[in-house]
């Protein structure tokens, strides 16, 4: 597991807006969708680092990728 630490969950979403995400739905959890995959961001700060970890592995992007785009 990758862990990226320290991540407000706004800054996460934002990030990943720049890959090609869109907020779905937002509650206690923040749910995002590319039209294929499916994300879940909890609303904590800072988001748990392997949780985010997680979210950036199954939004298909790499650490450094995702670390470009916040």
């Amino acid at each position: 597991m990758t862990k990226i630490a320290g991540v407000n969950h706004l800054k996460a979403a934002a990030a990943l807006e720049k890959a090609g995400f869109t907020i779905r739905r937002q509650s206690g959890h923040i749910i995002m969708t590319d039209g294929i995959r499916i994300l879940t961001i909890p609303r904590h700060n800072p988001v748990n680092a392997y949780t985010m970890g997680d979210i950036v592995r199954a939004a298909g992007l790499t650490p450094k990728e995702f670390r470009k785009l916040q």
